[in-house]
C-alpha cells in the first residue's frame, strides 16, 4: 500500500504568526500520533547531526558537564 501524504504549505503575503500558529496547530492536528513521534524522532536526530557536524561535543557530554 502506497501512502499518499498531503502537502501543506501556507503562503501568506506580509507576515502573520498568528496564521502561522493556527496553521501548524491543524497540520498537527491533521497527523496521528504515531506520526508526530516519528517526526519528533526525526528532527531530535537532525538537530543532534547538526550539532556534532558543527563540533558540538555529544549532547550525553553537555549534559553530564552542567
Amino acid at each position: 500500500m502506497i501512502n499518499k501524504r498531503r502537502t501543506y504549505i501556507l503562503k501568506l503575503s506580509k507576515h502573520n504568526e498568528k496564521k502561522e500558529k493556527e496553521f501548524e496547530l491543524n497540520f498537527q492536528q491533521s497527523l496521528t500520533t504515531a506520526e508526530r513521534f516519528e517526526m519528533m524522532f526525526y528532527m531530535s536526530n537532525l538537530m543532534k547531526e547538526m550539532l556534532l557536524k558543527n563540533g558540538y561535543r555529544k549532547p550525553f557530554e553537555i549534559i553530564k558537564r552542567t
